[in-house]
């Protein structure tokens, strides 16, 4: 009976806000589950270090430290203060062609001046009037001798610049004065050829005039024949290194593998960005607005065991029982759809048998309705169980299409106690049977006191069967790996739910083992007997402490 006819249920406890530090932790978590992206991103980091660490032992770097003057007299007749030199400018002729072909001449290389330039480099310290050349060479001898080599051409070059412009000066100057000279002469002559002095007045006035200005360009002559051209002097010398120029081998495989992480990182957070796949129990939550009732412990694969959980499996379906108990919306409906997503459904039959035994220690009237009837298992195993044949093989009464049987099986859980079975069979029209009156009067179990209803179906994106009874069941608890599921069939599957009136409960995760290993059916016993109502001979009295498999108890 859907929850429209009765009560209004209590609504689904909703997913938890994460904060942003448990986002953060959470996606954290995430990326290490990519271990083989990081280790290959620290394995690649490692080599890059080892490569540029091995390649930088073959180089060795020599500098040389050198001031730099200010010359006084940069045009005609104009002077510098003191400070006003440009480190800009000199460092970028430091770097020039001209300066690389001195260099090149001098250390009498055949190598382009351009590749020689490139291995230097020239760098002002702050708050000092000082040039410092760097050059990196295969051995230590060729990069002192480069070092030293481009600090004179340096200064050759700067110097050679000074004595053209002095030049080029007093050239302009000594063509000023030739015609003054020359002019000055005639006078000369004319005043010693004139017998009056006193008509000589103007041109002894000019001549003398003519004195004085080529007096005045001797003297500028003479400052820029004696301004020192210095361009500055070498500080320091460059000497042959004792070792390599590279950072060393510890020190570059460490950048390379803290490199080599982030990029592993990195490439994780991409890899997990565009994963379709869920990945954790926060994964889960969000896709389902539902939360985590419980989580399978993995335990080892092989052997043969019982259906009923033992050890921390059962108690972690104990857990669950209990969550569900408490919770407002099943307290209410008492009723529980046990489905998974998609795949097979061994792991939700486990979890449909065990919640059945939980609720029937609870003291429950526990009824388990196997709605899976297209491969139906939960018979088999039943027949298996102590060669004893279940009650509903030898009493008529089923449905009009087979199903569902006229009488419960009662189970015997162990210590648990006792619940009831029915079984599921294979019908040819599953729909018409999944919503027969006989199904909504085994639905109907759960309106009695003290009473749950449990209910098996196929996975909810293979078959619609499940979505058929969610508008009775109401309930639904989804089972999952979380390894195998998509976030979209999550999402897919709480839509269907939602459209068909129900509310998801919450999901129980397993991991690979947990639902078809860690609860094996009950291994097949011999032939039955040829008699099929003959009962096995007494014996003596079985210790319930360990259960072997399902009993089926003769009423």
């Amino acid at each position: 009976m859907s929850a429209r006819h009765g009560a209004p249920a209590e609504q689904p406890a909703v997913a938890p806000v994460y904060d942003e530090p448990d986002l953060l932790r959470d996606q954290f978590r995430q990326l290490l589950r990519y271990r083989l992206l990081i280790l290959l991103g620290l394995v690649l980091g490692l080599l890059g270090g080892g490569w540029l660490a091995v390649r930088g032992g073959d180089s060795y770097t020599a500098a040389t430290e050198t001031t730099v003057q200010l010359l006084t007299t940069d045009s005609p007749g104009e002077e510098k203060a003191r400070g006003e030199i440009s480190m800009g400018s000199e460092r970028r002729t430091a770097l020039s062609s001209v300066v690389a072909s001195r260099a090149a001449k001098e250390l009498k290389s055949r190598t382009d001046p351009a590749k020689l330039a490139a291995d230097l480099q020239v760098t002002n310290p702050p708050e000092t009037q000082m040039l410092r050349f760097a050059y990196t060479a295969a051995g230590p001898r060729a990069a002192a001798d480069g070092a030293n080599a481009f600090a004179r051409a340096y200064l050759d070059s700067r110097q050679g610049e000074a004595l053209e412009r002095i030049e080029r000066m007093v050239a302009a100057y000594e063509k000023q004065r030739k015609p003054l000279v020359k002019e000055r002469d005639r006078l000369a002559d004319e005043i010693a050829g004139a017998g009056d002095k006193g008509a000589l007045d103007g041109t002894v006035s000019a001549h003398a005039s003519l004195v004085s200005s080529i007096a005045e360009i001797n003297s500028r002559i003479s400052n820029l024949q004696a301004q020192d051209t210095t361009p500055g002097r070498v500080v320091t010398r460059a000497t042959p290194p004792a070792t390599p120029s590279g950072p060393g081998l510890g020190l570059m495989l460490g950048l390379g593998a803290a490199v080599g992480i982030g990029l592993g990182l990195l490439a994780a957070w991409v890899r997990l960005v565009f994963d379709p796949a869920v990945r954790t129990p926060g994964d889960v939550v969000r896709a389902l607005h539902a939360p985590v009732l419980g989580a399978l412990p993995r335990t080892r694969r092989g052997g043969q065991g019982s259906l009923l959980a033992e050890g921390r499996l059962a108690e972690e379906y104990r857990s669950v029982a209990f969550r569900l108990a408490y919770d407002g919306t099943f307290a209410h409906r008492r009723r529980v759809l046990v489905v998974s997503p998609r795949g097979s459904i061994e792991t939700a039959l486990a979890c449909s048998v065990n919640l059945s035994a939980s609720f029937a220690e609870m003291g429950k009237d526990v009824l388990l309705i196997e709605a899976d009837l297209r491969t139906p298992s939960l018979t088999d195993q039943l027949r298996q169980a102590d060669g004893v044949q279940p009650g509903w093989a030898r009493a008529p009464g089923h449905g009009t299409i087979g199903w569902p049987a006229g009488h419960r099986v009662p189970i015997d859980a162990g210590e648990s106690g006792v619940f009831d079975l029915v079984p599921g069979r294979r019908v040819s029209k599953v729909p018409r049977a999944l919503t027969s009156s006989a199904v909504t009067q085994l639905i109907a179990h759960a309106e009695a006191k003290d009473s749950v209803l449990v209910v098996l179906a196929p996975a909810v994106l293979s078959y619609a069967d499940a979505i058929a009874l969610i508008d009775r069941v109401d309930c639904v608890l989804i089972v999952c790996d979380p390894r195998d599921v998509r976030r979209d069939d999550l999402a897919r599957v709480r839509e269907l739910v939602a459209g068909a009136g129900g509310a998801v409960l919450g999901a129980l995760l397993h991991s690979q083992g947990s639902g078809t290993h860690d609860t094996k059916r009950a291994p097949t016993p011999p032939s039955p007997p040829s008699h099929r109502n003959s009962r096995p001979a007494p014996g003596p009295a079985r210790d319930h402490s360990e259960t072997v498999g399902l009993r089926v108890i003769d009423r």
